[in-house]
C-alpha cells in the first residue's frame, strides 16, 4: 500500500515541503530510505522501528521503501523520524484519520523520535511552520517542548504531541490532543529585562558614552581605541542596555535564526533583547560569516539586529576582518557552495575595541609607549583602510583618573539612555515609513539626498571637511548619516553645522 505525509526541511532560513511518501510491498523484511537522506536520516530507520514498537503499534514486516521528495534536495536532521513513522502506520492501516479528507495531507509533521516513541526537540520549528502557513496546511503536530516556539507563528493549529501513541490515537479520533493556546502577551511584551552591565557602572568616559549613545540611536558602527584597563570591554558590554527596544518583526526574525541554529531556550522561544555577540580572536572565517560543509549562520548572523562586539581587533586574522566589509555594507551575506547559494541576514551594529599600539600605551601621558615605529606601523596596518572607511565612529578611551573612579556621586545610567535614544529611533521609523529602513545607518545614497538636508553653514562645513580631510565618497554619506542621527538625538529636522561638526571629529585622525 502507498502513503504520503508530509514534513518539513530547513535551507539556510527558509522551509521546504517534503513529502514522505511510503511504499509497502510484500517480499522480504527490508527497509530502505530513499531521496538524498544524509546520516541522520539514514539512522533514523532503527529509531522509527523501535518507537513503532515500543508504542504499542505492527510494525509491517515486508518491504518497506519510504522517499523523502524531492529526491534532488539534500535531507539532514532527524527532524523526519516523526513523519515517517506517521506515513509508514499510515500504509500499515494503524492509522486510519478520522477527518473530512480521510488522508494526511492537511497536515505537517515534525520531531525527532525516541527509542520508546516519545517526541524529542527540532531545531528551525519557526521557519518550518512559517513555511506551512504559507501553503495552506491547516495543522502542525510538532513535540510539545517546541509547541511555544510554533504557536509564535499566527493562523494555524499548532498540536504539541509528546510520543508517538498518542497522536496515533488522536488521528484514529480516539483520544484529541488540545491544540496549544498561546499566551499573546510575550509578543506584547517589551524587551526589559535585566542586562549584563550598566553604563552606570562605567565612571568617567562622558565624551565615549555620548559616542556609543549617538551609535546605538542611529545603528553605526563604532570603534574605541585605549590603553589597556581603559574601560573600553565594559562600555562595548554595556551597550546592549541603551539599545531601543526591538520590534516583534525584528524579534521573530533574530529568534528564527537561533531556531535553525539550536540556540533558543525552551523557556523563552522569543528572543526579546537585541542579541551580544562578543567571538574570540581566533574565530574561524566560517565561524564568523557562517559556511561549512551543512553551512549554518555565523557570529555575524546571530547578532542580528544586535552587537557584534570584536575585542582587540587587530588580533583577528586579516582574511576574516576582510569578509566584513561586504556586510558591513549590504546587511546580508551570501554563501555560496556547489549545492546552491543561501543568504543571512546581517544587519547588525558593530562594536570593536583595540589597543593603539603592541604595548597599548601610544599617546599615554603617564605610561611610556616601549614600541618602535615600525611594530606600530605594522600593527595599526592589521586593519585595513577600506574596513574602517566602514566604521562611522572612531573614539579614543583615555586612562581614567583616580577622582574619577572614586566619586560617589550618581552618573547617567542605561535606563536614562536608552529613553533619549528610544526616541531618536522612533523618529528614524516615523521618516521611513512606507520603507524597509530602520535606523539611519541603512540609508543608500538616495535616501540620503532626501533626507540628510543640511543647512547653508552645515554645508560649509562639510565641503571644507571633504577638502582637507581627503574624504572619500563612502565617507561623505557617512559623515551625514551620522549627522542626521546626532540631529535626531537633538529633535531637529534640519542637520546645522553643529551636527556636522560633531559627525566629523569621530572620522580617524588620518585621512581614509
Amino acid at each position: 500500500m502507498l502513503s504520503m505525509a508530509r514534513s518539513c526541511a530547513v535551507i539556510g532560513l527558509e522551509g521546504a515541503l517534503i513529502e514522505i511518501e511510503v511504499d509497502v510491498s510484500p517480499g522480504l523484511p527490508q527497509f530502505l530510505v530513499v531521496g538524498l537522506p544524509d546520516a541522520a536520516v539514514n539512522e533514523a530507520r532503527e529509531r522509527v522501528r523501535s518507537a513503532i514498537k515500543n508504542s504499542g503499534c505492527l510494525f509491517p514486516m515486508k518491504r518497506l521503501v519510504v522517499n523523502l521528495a524531492p529526491a534532488d534536495l539534500r535531507k539532514e536532521g532527524p527532524s523526519f523520524d516523526l513523519p515517517m513513522a506517521v506515513a509508514i502506520l499510515y500504509a500499515n492501516q494503524n492509522i486510519v484519520p478520522a477527518n473530512e479528507t480521510g488522508d494526511l495531507s492537511e497536515y505537517l509533521f515534525l520531531g525527532e523520535l525516541s527509542l520508546d516513541g516519545s517526541v524529542r526537540h527540532t531545531n528551525g520549528i519557526l521557519p518550518m511552520v512559517a513555511l506551512a502557513r504559507e501553503k495552506n496546511i491547516q495543522a502542525v503536530f510538532v513535540p510539545a517542548i517546541d509547541a511555544r516556539e510554533a504557536a509564535l507563528v499566527d493562523g494555524i493549529m499548532v498540536y504539541p504531541v509528546e510520543k508517538l501513541s498518542q497522536l496515533v490515537a488522536h488521528l484514529n479520533g480516539e483520544e484529541r490532543i488540545e491544540p496549544y493556546a498561546y499566551d499573546a502577551s510575550l509578543l506584547a511584551r517589551a524587551s526589559e529585562g535585566a542586562y549584563a552591565q550598566d553604563m552606570a557602572a562605567v565612571r568617567g568616559q562622558e565624551h565615549v558614552k555620548r559616542a556609543l549613545e549617538v551609535a546605538a540611536s542611529g545603528g553605526h558602527n563604532i570603534l574605541l581605541s585605549g590603553p589597556p584597563g581603559s574601560g573600553k570591554t565594559l562600555l562595548a558590554r554595556s551597550t546592549p542596555s541603551i539599545l531601543p527596544r526591538t520590534t516583534i518583526e525584528e524579534a521573530l526574525d533574530v529568534t528564527r535564526i537561533y531556531s535553525v541554529s539550536g540556540m533558543l531556550p525552551t523557556d523563552l522561544p522569543l528572543v526579546l533583547q537585541r542579541p551580544f555577540r562578543a567571538p574570540h580572536h581566533t574565530i574561524s572565517h566560517a565561524g564568523l560569516v557562517g559556511g561549512g560543509r551543512l553551512p549554518r549562520p555565523g557570529e555575524i548572523s546571530l547578532s542580528h539586529r544586535g552587537v557584534l562586539f570584536l575585542d582587540e581587533l587587530p588580533e583577528f586574522g586579516q582574511n576574516v576582518l576582510e569578509v566584513l566589509r561586504q556586510p558591513l555594507e549590504d546587511k546580508v551575506v551570501t554563501i555560496s557552495r556547489a549545492q546552491g547559494t543561501i543568504t543571512y541576514p546581517a544587519n547588525f551594529m558593530l562594536v570593536a575595541a583595540m589597543n593603539p599600539c603592541p604595548c597599548g600605551y601610544l599617546g599615554d601621558p603617564i605610561k611610556e609607549c616601549v614600541c618602535s615605529a615600525t611594530a606600530i606601523a605594522r600593527y595599526q596596518k592589521r586593519i585595513s583602510g577600506p574596513l574602517l572607511d566602514r566604521i562611522d565612529i572612531h573614539v579614543e578611551v583615555p586612562r581614567v583618573d583616580y577622582a574619577k573612579l572614586a566619586d560617589k556621586r550618581q552618573v547617567e545610567n542605561s535606563t536614562t539612555i536608552r529613553a533619549r535614544v528610544q526616541e531618536a529611533r522612533e523618529r528614524q521609523l516615523r521618516r521611513f515609513t512606507g520603507s524597509r529602513l530602520t535606523c539611519n545607518s541603512e540609508m543608500g545614497p538616495a535616501e540620503v539626498r532626501a533626507f540628510c538636508e543640511v543647512d547653508d553653514a552645515a554645508e560649509r562645513l562639510i565641503k571644507a571637511a571633504m577638502q582637507q580631510m581627503h574624504l572619500s565618497a563612502r565617507a561623505y554619506h557617512r559623515v551625514l548619516k551620522l549627522a542626521r542621527s546626532i540631529a535626531d538625538l537633538a529633535g531637529c529636522d534640519t542637520i546645522a553645522a553643529p551636527y556636522i561638526a560633531e559627525a566629523i571629529q569621530y572620522r580617524p585622525r588620518i585621512g581614509r
